[in-house]
């Protein structure tokens, strides 16, 4: 039988959405990986005091740790770090934080260091399988003054050099590609003051016979275009997402020129405070998994790479992200305001998604969940200025007739950077009292374009 919701004065409803559940047991879930029939991630545990741990989803549905106890998966190459493990064919390379040193665990469990003691860090480690190396960006903080950054390949089996310096000049580096065929190797690199989203530069390198780089050459970029994320296509071409019409938008590289791919006014971007973000992966040699936001939701689609054409797929997230494809499964992160972020593989054949690992557990009747309404709102300067709203929603009460909620005004740290709209336990717990709660993202924020960006 229903129960008829009791009448209440906004603020003093009650609600089982309790200080002891949001500090309760939960994880962050991060850093998606594929490898074979075997799902990596990686999970930020509070409850061992914030250890980033790597974990492997076996084919059988087992989940285990993937590193042994007391090792912390984090790199702080660029302070912010990112890009903290990779996987391919059963071997993990992970940058472990006490010690700044890349780790490598086999098959069976064995784990060893593979880099020096000392000054050196290391993140956006891949796989160079032709010339059995690895390459990862490397910062040196051994000299006095500023840490150097380069890009550099290493020996997978130890290397106590620390890596042979492929690329070096710039102060910063990241998303070190390499293309199908193993011959050309991409990579974003940009200089102070710029922070990649304001400017960076994208650059392709030949490989040559002693493994080194020549030819080296800027694709795309500058002090005024960012350029996010590139990767090569299972055919070698390369794609890259550039903001260059004010829009992060998705581009490949044709010839000596580029060509926009579903150019629209969206964002396939982010701003890159770490390694290892993505917005877009391939599925197969023709069609791209990408997620961009419009508004402030994130929406997921396939991109015919021949025609262009852009086709959504149906989904119950507003919250996507790390999109990671390989042997036509994807897995990504995906959150939306009824549903805590967790790990889901999408079945593109069916279009349907399993969650692998929720970041909480704890189910929450919708009854006393606010949904955030997209608003916008006039601001200095005759300028718009975007938010969520949440209204009071609790099923066991309502409000005296006439009465409005206490109204609490938030805003997301950055400065760059966008709001969630994935569930918040620490909104909810206030909207299911019977407060409302604007979710500001001011001028300054990422999703709403360039121009809005650089308001800051």
């Amino acid at each position: 039988m229903t129960q008829t919701p009791q009448t209440a004065p906004y603020g003093t409803w009650r609600s089982p959405i309790t200080t002891d559940l949001i500090t309760g047991k939960r994880v962050g879930v991060v850093s998606p990986r594929i490898d074979g029939d075997d799902v990596y991630w990686i999970e930020n545990r509070p409850a061992e005091a914030g250890r980033a741990v790597v974990v492997r989803r076996a084919a059988d549905g087992s989940i285990a740790d993937a590193i042994p106890s007391g090792y912390n998966a984090r790199t702080r190459v660029h302070e912010y770090g990112g890009g903290a493990y990779s996987v391919r064919e059963g071997v993990l390379i992970f940058a472990n934080f006490a010690d700044t040193r890349l780790y490598r665990v086999d098959g069976d469990g064995s784990q060893r260091p593979i880099t020096p003691e000392g000054a050196l860090r290391y993140a956006d480690v891949i796989f160079d399988p032709d010339r059995a190396r690895l390459i990862a960006v490397r910062e040196d903080h051994s000299g006095e003054g500023e840490a150097v950054n380069t890009l550099v390949a290493l020996d997978p089996n130890g290397d106590e050099s620390g890596g042979m310096v492929l690329t070096s000049g710039a102060d910063f580096y990241s998303n070190p590609r390499l293309s199908p065929d193993g011959r050309r190797l991409a990579w974003l690199q940009w200089n102070h003051p710029n922070m990649p989203w304001n400017g960076s530069e994208l650059w392709v390198g030949e490989i040559g016979e002693d493994g080194t780089l020549s030819s080296t050459e800027l694709i795309a970029g500058g002090s005024d275009e960012s350029i996010f994320q590139p990767e090569w296509g299972p055919d070698g071409t390369l794609f890259f997402v550039s903001d260059r019409t004010g829009w992060w938008n998705l581009y490949r590289r044709r010839g000596n020129s580029d060509e926009a791919v579903a150019p629209m006014e969206a964002e396939f971007g982010l701003p890159q405070w770490v390694f290892g973000m993505a917005t877009y992966a391939f599925l197969d040699p023709r069609t791209i998994l990408a997620t961009y936001t419009r508004d402030g939701s994130w929406h997921l689609v396939t991109i015919d790479t021949e025609t262009g054409r852009l086709s959504p797929i149906e989904n119950p997230f507003t919250e996507i992200d790390e999109p990671f494809a390989a042997g036509g499964s994807a897995v990504m992160i995906a959150g939306s305001p009824t549903l805590a972020t967790a790990v889901v593989r999408l079945d593109s054949s069916h279009g349907t998604f399993e969650t692998l690992k929720r970041s909480l557990e704890v189910e929450i009747d919708p009854g006393y969940l606010s949904i955030p309404e997209p608003i916008e709102f006039p601001t200095e300067n005759g300028l718009t200025a975007h938010a969520f709203l949440y209204l009071p929603r609790n099923k066991d009460f309502v409000a005296p007739e006439g009465e409005l909620p206490p109204l609490l005004v938030e805003s997301h740290g950055g400065p760059t950077g966008a709001t969630s709209t994935a569930l918040s336990l620490p909104n909810q717990f206030w909207t299911s009292r019977g407060f409302a709660i604007l979710d500001v993202n001011y001028g300054g924020s990422t999703g709403y374009g360039r121009p809005y960006r650089q308001r800051l």
